[in-house]
């Protein structure tokens, strides 16, 4: 009997040794994965931050017409005048002549 709990012993010890190591490595690995995303956790804060997001661009801003000038209307006659001739010889047709005209009773 007493090789049997000498036996039986042996096997006890050699088994708690295995369960102890076993769960050693088990909490190692388990810290290890813990430290792991808590890093990848930061790096995402760390990354997810405004000044690393893609930019927001404002909407251009255009500068406002300018405002009717008190010109002389003689000269914006005279434009005209010549305006008209340009059109009545050909050199411009309909639209530049409307565009021309815009410009000239709008400055």
């Amino acid at each position: 009997m007493p090789g049997l709990l000498r036996g039986v012993a042996r096997t006890a010890v050699v088994a708690g040794t295995a369960t102890a190591v076993s769960n050693r490595v088990s909490r190692r690995q388990g810290n290890r994965w813990a430290e792991h995303e808590a890093y990848e956790q930061q790096q995402y804060e760390q990354y997810a931050q405004p000044e690393y997001a893609q930019p927001q661009y404002a909407p251009p801003q255009y500068a406002p017409p300018p405002a009717p000038s008190g010109g002389d209307m003689q000269s914006k006659l005279e434009q005209l005048e010549r305006l008209g001739e340009l059109k009545s010889q050909g050199l411009l047709n309909e639209v530049e002549f409307e565009k021309q005209k815009a410009l000239i009773l709008n400055s």
